[in-house]
């Protein structure tokens, strides 16, 4: 017997099953991000590998560690995407769409990183990114949290998050800030371990969100980011804050919060959960003003947020919040002479006359107790009789799975007793 192929570690199918879960949450933010004016794009899961290495940074994780990169029979070196906002300012760029207006686009789809496989974190995994350009006020950073707390509110986790903001200023500030750290963590260069003495020299802000008790209890003493900042720095946080504080929506300032991709400015934001552990950042973002010029375009402002599909879905099975519609609505039973055909026609005719009404059809025979157990391993609600003396008169039993009663109509009518189950 030949052996089996098994899926590839950390790349998971999702299975009818799960499906389900997956469609509401995917309903869900389309819905929501839809309700504030954004629109769809759809970028190519592989890139040119220098657009990631340009964007994302040289010497962050994901670009020196953790990219499925290869070469094409053409000798190209090519990546699949590790992140979605490289390849949306790519788009827009190509298709000059930051030239004609502002722009507030969303996507979803699935990403790429070699990563050792764990709970929530997987090497495929689904995020949808959200992405402004044009807009250099606090406002728009303001309505980027407003959405995702709305997002919260509607898959019911919004008692399950916190949000945790930042300013990490700008180039300038930055540059500023890093020269008192480097010399703040020479001193010591005892206690940090491996990962923060490369870190130190290449991405010092990266030292700050580190996992490492020991070096976090040292960090309790650094320099103090928020110290270095300009005043449009200082300015833009404040706006930002002043916007939430009256949108009601509660907020922790976290002067170690950088995010891990070198391209942002500004505000950077985290929502985090306490539900899955240790991972517990479910969604991230902020402001990466400079990165249309740094990849060709000219200077344009931009900021965006990504969040985990994989991460958010465990939550709800996490907090059994995983009622979903069933998959079918209706369940045709036949049997006699010439019913088959019969109950397809009166399928489609539902399908016609009722949007969106879910109907499935038996087939491959077998008597009524067969058929009505089909029924409800299918979920069904209803199901519909058809025997000869039915097709014969133009009616249909229709028997309610859940209550138990029955009745027989006319098929004229029996999609307006089935609007209800839409």
């Amino acid at each position: 017997m030949a052996k089996t192929i098994q899926a590839i570690r950390g790349m998971n199918d999702c299975l009818p099953t799960q499906s389900p879960l997956w469609q509401k949450l995917e309903n869900a933010v389309k819905q929501v991000v839809s309700a504030y004016g954004y629109n769809e794009v759809r970028m190519p899961i592989v890139e040119e590998t220098n657009l990631f290495s340009r964007a994302v940074g040289e010497e962050t994780d994901v670009v020196s560690k953790e990219m499925y990169t290869f070469e094409d029979r053409n000798g190209d070196s090519l990546t699949l995407r590790p992140e979605g906002t490289a390849g949306c300012v790519r788009a827009c760029i190509q298709n000059s769409l930051i030239n004609r207006d502002e722009q507030r686009l969303w996507y979803m789809g699935p990403m790429f990183r070699h990563e050792r496989p764990q709970k929530g974190r997987y090497r495929q995994f689904h995020q949808c990114g959200v992405e402004v350009f044009g807009l250099d006020g606090p406002d728009v950073d303001a309505e980027l949290i407003m959405m995702t707390a709305r997002l919260w509110r509607e898959l019911g986790i919004d008692k399950h998050v916190r949000l945790e903001l930042n300013s990490i200023g700008s180039l300038d500030d930055r540059a500023s800030y890093r020269t008192a750290l480097v010399a703040f963590l020479e001193q010591h260069i005892d206690v940090l371990d491996d990962d923060c003495k490369r870190r130190m020299h290449t991405n010092p802000l990266r030292v700050l969100d580190t996992k490492n008790p020991d070096v976090q209890a040292i960090l309790g003493d650094a320099p103090r980011l928020s110290e270095y900042l300009g005043e449009e720095s200082k300015a833009h946080f404040a706006g930002l804050c002043e916007l939430l504080d009256a949108a009601g929506i509660e907020y922790t300032v976290n002067e170690r919060l950088v995010r891990g991709l070198d391209y942002y400015n500004r505000t950077v934001f985290e929502w985090i959960t306490e539900s899955l552990g240790s991972q517990g950042t479910v969604c991230g973002g902020g402001r990466y003003d400079g990165l249309v010029e740094q990849l060709g375009g000219k200077d344009t402002p931009a900021v965006g947020f990504a969040m985990g599909l994989e991460r958010l879905v465990l939550m709800l099975e996490t907090l059994e919040l995983t009622e979903v519609r069933r998959s079918v609505d209706v369940y045709m039973v036949t049997a006699g002479e010439g019913t088959m055909m019969a109950g397809m026609k009166l399928a489609e005719q539902l399908r016609e006359q009722v949007p969106g009404l879910r109907v499935m059809s038996h087939f491959g025979g077998g008597n009524f107790k067969k058929q009505f157990k089909r029924a409800d391993k299918a979920g069904a609600a209803v199901a519909l009789v058809l025997g000869e003396n039915e097709v014969a008169d133009g009616t249909v039993v229709l028997k309610d799975l859940v209550g138990g009663t029955q009745d027989t109509v006319s098929q004229a009518e029996v999609g307006a007793k089935l609007v209800g189950l839409v």
